[in-house]
């Protein structure tokens, strides 16, 4: 059986025409200004507001900082000296800290995520544990540098938001010489001071919880520390 050629009406072919070049002007409207840019060139006046607009500092900007630290007992070669956390010393504690530095993981992690929000390099990087200059330095070095950073890039502290993760060292002690039968002692509020000095801020800037690993792992075990930092900045008016 023979069959008819088909053959599109005038009308047809225009209407066909038409629903290309509208799916086309969509398509190409819908892609980055960088695709389009070298080929039909649309949108060329957006595209360079729009570099304008990514060559400026945004708001806020927002960093994750972590850090752990091995822990081992007083006496054993590695350990470079008492555990410290958020600039807190606790030289009673029958475990020392096995880093570098003075091995602080809330400084470590708070660092971290400012350098992070600021898409510069790591800790390691600025601070490389291969350098004699860091060797059992005090954390407060590498916060300064971090504040400094943030600084002079016209920020300043929104919040940050730090949690501990150890089975040990106890943060709050029921008897502790300064704790009272209403009130605790709290170490994670003298961290609060120490991270609210170093960073310029309000102490109501920043939070610090603790929890422990429920004995999971090297932390749950008290092997080791850890620390997880969420920061936000806020440009400076």
């Amino acid at each position: 059986r023979r069959t008819t050629p088909f053959r599109a009406s005038d009308a047809e072919t225009r209407m066909a025409a038409l629903v290309l070049s509208c799916a086309l002007v969509f398509i190409v409207g819908a892609l980055p200004a960088s695709r389009v840019r070298g080929g039909i060139g649309l949108h060329a006046g957006a595209a360079s507001a729009l570099d304008a607009q990514w060559a400026q500092e945004p708001p806020i900007r927002i960093g994750h900082g972590f850090d752990i630290h091995r822990m081992a007992p007083h006496g054993d070669p590695e350990v470079g000296g008492p555990v410290t956390i958020g600039g807190v010393i606790f030289a009673d504690f029958e475990l020392g800290i096995v880093a570098h530095s003075d091995g602080d993981v809330i400084y470590h992690s708070v660092v971290d995520s400012i350098f992070g929000a600021l898409t510069l390099p790591d800790i390691g990087q600025f601070f490389p544990d291969t350098d004699p200059r860091w060797k059992g330095a005090a954390s407060d070095v590498f916060m300064q540098e971090a504040y400094r950073q943030m600084d002079q890039r016209g920020y300043r502290v929104g919040n940050i938001d730090v949690t501990l993760i150890a089975q040990a060292p106890r943060m709050i002690l029921r008897d502790h010489p300064l704790a009272t039968a209403e009130r605790p002692f709290d170490h994670k509020r003298a961290m609060i001071d120490n991270l609210a000095a170093l960073l310029q801020c309000p102490t109501n800037r920043i939070n610090v919880k603790a929890r422990t690993h429920e004995e999971v792992d090297a932390v749950g075990e008290k092997r080791a520390i850890s620390c997880h930092v969420v920061t936000v900045f806020e440009r400076k008016s």
